[in-house]
């Protein structure tokens, strides 16, 4: 089993602060909301409320953690992304570090618009393995991490409340498959590994609600 200490320091490098030369880059939320208006609005819209479940709203997001997946779909120097999407890898291939970062901040800095919990049967199951994990299959609670409403921690682990349960969920499923692996030292993709069906779409139901 993983305990939730062990897995705060796991993924402590999962979601890193910017480099000091990244964070000695100039931030110009007027060019990022350019950007923001002129390419991010067809999937996420202009204020990063996602108007479809199919894509994740990102308003409210914490900055960090935005700015690791934006490089994480980039390709570098020849080699493929570690994110592989390719809807995403030609939306950043054309940014630079900077746009990238304001971009990030830009997001991070919009009002949320949270969606809701739709599958109440669902619930009473995800706030246990919200609250408290499954200790038979070793998956630690996901307050550990995200906190117990969901906000995430600075730098470290992204805000997960009132996001789409369907985004949420998909995203579960994918680093149960490992077709998504960039999570630190894959403690996200052994978690998941663990999870039935239904125990992704209770969590990730309950999360979709959390304030």
């Amino acid at each position: 089993m993983i305990r939730t200490t062990a897995l705060a320091v796991l993924l402590a490098a999962s979601f890193p602060a910017f480099t000091a030369e990244q964070a000695k880059a100039k931030v110009d939320l007027a060019k990022a909301k350019e950007i923001a208006e002129g390419v991010c609005v067809a999937c996420h819209a202009a204020d990063g409320n996602s108007p479809t479940s199919a894509n994740p709203i990102i308003a409210g997001q914490i900055p960090e953690y935005l700015y690791k997946q934006l490089s994480n779909f980039k390709a570098v120097d020849g080699k493929p992304a570690v994110r592989n999407n390719a809807i995403m890898g030609g939306m950043v291939a054309a940014l630079s570090d900077e746009d990238m970062k304001s971009l990030s901040v830009y997001f991070s800095q919009q009002k949320m618009k949270p969606s809701v919990a739709k599958e109440e049967k669902l619930l009473a199951e995800g706030k246990t393995l919200w609250r408290k994990g499954d200790f038979d299959k070793g998956v630690p609670a996901c307050a550990g991490c995200h906190g117990p409403a969901g906000a995430g921690l600075p730098v470290q682990y992204p805000r997960l409340a009132g996001q789409y349960a369907e985004y949420t969920a998909s995203q579960l499923k994918t680093f149960r498959s490992h077709e998504r692996a960039n999570d630190s030292e894959k403690v996200m993709r052994q978690i998941a590994g663990k999870l039935s069906d239904q125990q992704i779409n209770a969590v990730a139901e309950y999360a979709a609600g959390l304030r």
